[in-house]
């Protein structure tokens, strides 16, 4: 098995602007623990979104940037996207395969957004996801469809995920594999 590890969209968006992740406690320094133990062992992809119009993820913005701690560790591969899907108009695809890449880890944010849509991709390619539970964030979401917790959505999407899409980790097991 040969795997990398993509962190998605750990931008300050999801910090000082207005998406704050909320869920679970602990998301980023379990997404940074992740990071420093692929290094040197797994690749590191780091995906940033960006929009050209609009409020939230402008290029080019405070909260287009990558957080800070993210920025300052070692990466393989920055892939920039304007999608949900990191697979969809980038470079992700091609340049796992030419590394012999069969499973890709995901962590990041948000849960229910770019890193659900990023793991369908992934199985869809035929790439084996893992997905982490506990380095992977969302917020409580409100919109004229209804209204949940950040708890129940994150919980929702990982058991979606569980059924036929990815395995479903803790970090801590996902460490123990390197």
């Amino acid at each position: 098995m040969s795997r990398a590890l993509l962190v998605i969209d750990v931008q300050n968006e999801y910090f000082t602007g207005a998406l704050p992740i909320t869920h679970p406690a602990g998301h980023l320094g379990r997404i940074l623990e992740v990071m420093d133990a692929a290094e040197g062992k797994v690749p590191v992809v780091v995906i940033q979104h960006g929009a050209d119009q609009g409020p939230i993820f402008r290029k080019g913005t405070p909260a287009w940037e990558l957080h800070p701690e993210v920025a300052a560790r070692p990466r393989d591969l920055l892939v920039q996207k304007a999608m949900p899907g990191s697979f969809t108009g980038t470079e992700l695809e091609a340049w796992l395969r030419a590394r012999g890449v069969d499973t890709v880890t995901i962590a990041g944010y948000m849960t229910h957004m770019c890193c659900d849509t990023t793991a369908r991709q992934a199985a869809h390619l035929g790439f084996k996801p893992e997905f982490l539970s506990d380095a992977t964030g969302t917020l409580d979401l409100e919109n004229p469809a209804g209204r949940v917790t950040a708890e129940e959505l994150q919980r929702s999407i990982l058991c979606a995920q569980q059924q036929f899409l990815s395995e479903v980790i803790p970090a801590s097991t996902w460490l123990g594999r390197l």
